[in-house]
């Protein structure tokens, strides 16, 4: 998998100097850090795949389209279990890798489709036994990706600086990932979780929720427990975070993105202890020019714009320098920086 650049955004928040640092995750294969996730899902599963039946898994996008092109390119069938807040572009793409595409139009009665897309598959399962499910929800193939790949380029790709980290949550896997790599490798980051509100994925009430690839109607089974610190961002705020960033430079995100980026300037605002933050970017803009950057869409959903970016003034944008050869400065040293063993092959302490 290749590394993924890290945008630099020099801030003054409020007269204070900061730094936001945004991993961008839409440069992997697939445009989204589900990328990741559907080669670690598929190595996990291959051994056992019947190529008559093939694979099936709920997703709410991103994990279709990159589980869809690994399965073509291993010439078996896939089947993707979506719902109607899944990008239209994705489950045409999806389609376009000849992958069959299942819309559940069921509400699960916790503000979402999850449950629902989940009963879908459990009953095709009883019906096909030879169906293979990933289950992105609790394969220990999700989290592990990012112990050994994603936690360590980000710290490498931010020299080790102490700092806020903020992932966005669904299933939880990546928080996850770097829960545990934080619990070997040790880098002076404060983790955060963030979710929106009407989510139960980090424990709460679940309800209605019109944001796709953030929150889930039930508990996350990688943190049981949920998580400290969890951040809960509202549609509005998030939405806005996305605007403010691509109005101010040109850096366009998806809807869980703009969560974080939220998030990130409320903790610029009250907290001068530290003065970087860094957020996974999960996806681009482009999964949502028919929602977050649709003016008609928003405005049918009552999502009035905030002013998330008020105090805050950008100094510079600082990306990543590109070569033909080695990609970025920043990418081969994430490539040489060293990893705890138990990091590296993705075991838990």
């Amino acid at each position: 998998m290749p590394l993924t650049p890290v945008v630099a955004l020099q801030l003054s928040v409020e007269g204070r100097p900061g730094t936001l640092w945004l991993k961008l995750e839409s440069h992997n294969p697939h445009g989204s850090v589900k990328g990741r996730t559907a080669l670690a899902l598929w190595q996990d599963v291959a051994e056992r795949v019947d190529p008559e039946f093939g694979i099936i898994e709920s997703t709410s996008g991103n994990l279709g389209l990159a589980l869809a092109a690994v399965a073509a390119s291993h010439r078996v069938p896939f089947t993707a279990v979506v719902d109607p807040r899944s990008s239209a572009s994705l489950v045409d793409a999806v389609r376009a890798l000849h992958g069959d595409v299942v819309r559940i139009e069921e509400p699960d009665g916790a503000g979402g489709y999850l449950l629902s897309r989940l009963a879908y598959i459990r009953e095709r399962l009883v019906h096909q036994p030879r169906l293979i499910w990933p289950n992105q929800y609790a394969n220990p193939a999700s989290p592990a990706v990012h112990v050994r790949e994603t936690a360590p380029e980000l710290r490498a790709q931010t020299h080790g600086r102490p700092a806020h980290v903020l992932i966005a949550v669904s299933t939880g896997g990546t928080l996850a990932g770097f829960r545990d790599f934080m619990s070997v490798a040790r880098p002076d980051w404060e983790l955060y979780g963030v979710d929106v509100v009407g989510s139960a994925a980090l424990g709460g009430p679940s309800g209605a929720r019109v944001l796709s690839g953030i929150g889930a109607s039930r508990p996350s089974t990688f943190l049981p427990e949920g998580h400290r610190p969890t951040v809960r961002v509202t549609p509005q705020e998030a939405v806005s975070a996305c605007l403010w960033l691509a109005e101010s430079t040109g850096v366009g995100v998806g809807g869980s993105s703009g969560a974080l980026i939220a998030t990130a300037l409320r903790i610029l605002r009250g907290n001068p202890r530290r003065t970087d933050v860094a957020c996974l970017c999960p996806d681009g803009a482009d999964r949502y020019l028919d929602t977050v950057y649709c003016a008609s869409w928003r405005e049918r959903r009552g999502l009035v714009p905030v002013d998330v970016g008020r105090g805050v003034e950008i100094l510079s944008v600082v990306h990543p320098p590109r070569d033909p050869d080695t990609g970025s400065a920043a990418w081969s040293a994430a490539r040489r920086a060293p990893v705890p063993g138990d990091a590296r092959e993705g075991r838990l302490p």
